[in-house]
């Protein structure tokens, strides 16, 4: 279980990305890194040096509140690659995804940039939209009970 619950502006933060992700044919990366001439005895593994709105999107997407420490990658992983399951998980199974996504790119060299283009992260930021309006209607209930608690 999260301990730290998401709030409507922690939603909205990220959701700032999607309008920039949508857009078709869009570069994710600004160069490949490590692809010019080999020095000698170096290995050089090419590598994408990311575009800012990725590598913003990314660092908010790692912060706490978006953390699952107790994920399972390879289930993850498999998750990730259901539709069905994107379009119907809930904010904590959300969370679970984009720690795994946002860890990928430690282990794999251009593994965002694969989440990019392949759409997952669109479609993760579609399905946390739809989480958003339930979560302000309970956060806009609970701001009500507080206001009437206070004034009696």
């Amino acid at each position: 279980m999260m301990d730290h619950p998401v709030t409507v502006r922690e939603i909205d933060e990220l959701l700032q990305f999607l309008a920039i992700f949508e857009v078709t044919g869009r570069s994710y990366v600004k160069a490949s890194s490590g692809s010019g001439e080999p020095l000698e005895e170096v290995c050089s593994v090419p590598h994408p040096e990311y575009c800012d709105e990725v590598v913003a999107f990314f660092w908010l997407a790692g912060q706490p509140c978006w953390s699952d420490f107790d994920y399972d990658p390879r289930q993850a992983q498999a998750l990730l690659g259901s539709e069905e399951f994107i379009d119907t998980c809930s904010i904590d199974e959300l969370r679970t995804l984009l720690t795994y996504c946002v860890r990928s790119e430690r282990f794999t060299d251009g593994a965002w940039l694969h989440l990019l283009e392949s759409g997952r992260i669109v479609a993760l930021l579609r399905r946390l939209a739809v989480l958003r309006e339930g979560l302000q209607s309970q956060e806009e209930e609970r701001n009500r009970e507080r206001t009437l608690r206070e004034t009696l």
